[in-house]
């Protein structure tokens, strides 16, 4: 099965695989995992941040920076699309009691502009301004990303207005590629970062937060709340280490193979636009004669996998465990469709489920 849903899907390399049967372990909680201190330092330390801490997911990473920078009762800015509102089921409700004003941005990006038109006055009325988080890599903006001097500018710009800015990194590492800089150009300009391990990156499990050592004090304090301390955990930790040692480069093969789908995509009749393809994420509109569900469901037939997003939608991620053979396939499954006429059975059907 080629598996198209995402890069979370990936499974360990035997070289990873062997890292992670080395590792030495302790016990997390009790601060004795010398694999998982070793992983936190390196991430520390690639970005130019004091510390970091260790979770199982990225989400988990998002709301524990939501809870560590606000109060309750607190707004925060982010893009409508953005990952910690659209994709953590509500969690800076949840979890921090917090608000939120979404921007209306390009492809899950905003601009500094935004930032100023959206902060709250300082009155009763008023839920209190106190965060900004920004998605680089964004994901349903089809892999969009921020330039240096575009997520430069927002920092400033919240810095400025006395707000907190949070990086949302879960794909940065295929942001840093395209943009040739390396982590610490971008650690400095934010107030606490995350990133996930296990998506372009190939591990398992894994998310790191980043920030100066009182952050990460309080952060893990919530961790303990939230249910994510861990105990011999330095087995997932090795796999984190092995993939930021071996995995970052190679993400450039995953944006070009990304960019040989697209290109077969957008000579096909039944897809009504397409997405820029800026790094390792394609999506895409199907034309209401070919449905996204009917699409998948072709793909599926020829043991390929991709997964529908709604409003004729379709998403696409290239991975690890995409080869060249493997893309080669892809193609040549796209160039046997052509426009099948669809039942009004199945089109209403397909309605309904995604109003």
């Amino acid at each position: 099965m080629i598996d198209l849903r995402s890069d979370t899907v990936t499974r360990p390399t035997p070289e990873m695989l062997n890292a992670m049967m080395q590792a030495k372990t302790g016990d997390d909680v009790f601060r004795d995992d010398p694999t998982i201190k070793e992983l936190e330092a390196k991430a520390a330390s690639l970005f130019g941040m004091e510390a970091a801490l260790y979770c199982p997911s990225g989400t988990m990473t998002n709301q524990l920076a939501v809870k560590t920078h606000t109060q309750p009762g607190d707004e925060v800015i982010i893009e409508q699309t953005n990952h910690v509102y659209f994709y953590e089921a509500g969690g800076m409700a949840f979890h921090s009691g917090c608000s939120v004003r979404l921007i209306k941005g390009d492809r899950g990006r905003i601009k500094p502009q935004d930032i100023l038109d959206n902060i709250n006055p300082e009155n009763d009325h008023h839920a209190r301004t106190r965060l900004v988080s920004i998605e680089n890599t964004a994901n349903r903006g089809g892999g969009s990303y921020y330039t240096l001097s575009e997520m430069g500018a927002l920092s400033e710009t919240a810095h400025y207005t006395g707000l907190k800015i949070h990086l949302d990194g879960a794909r940065i590492f295929n942001a840093l590629v395209e943009l040739n800089i390396s982590p610490i150009e971008v650690g400095k300009h934010f107030d606490s970062v995350s990133f996930c391990l296990s998506k372009g990156l190939g591990c398992p499990v894994g998310s790191l937060l980043l920030s100066d050592e009182d952050f990460i004090k309080r952060a893990r304090k919530y961790r303990k709340i939230f249910g994510g301390g861990m105990r011999q955990a330095g087995i997932l930790a090795a796999a984190g280490i092995y993939a930021l040692d071996n995995n970052i480069e190679r993400l450039r093969d995953d944006h070009q193979r990304a960019r040989t789908i697209g290109q077969v995509l957008s000579s096909k009749n039944f897809v009504e636009w397409i997405m820029p393809i800026d790094t390792n994420i394609i999506i895409f509109k199907c034309t209401e004669e070919m449905p996204a569900n009917q699409f998948s469901t072709f793909l599926k037939e020829h043991d390929i996998l991709a997964v529908d997003i709604g409003r004729n939608q379709v998403r696409m991620v290239t991975h690890l465990d995409i080869d060249d053979s493997k893309v080669d396939k892809v193609c040549s499954v796209l160039n046997q469709m052509e426009d099948r006429p669809l039942n009004i059975t199945q089109h209403n059907a397909f309605t309904a489920s995604n109003r």
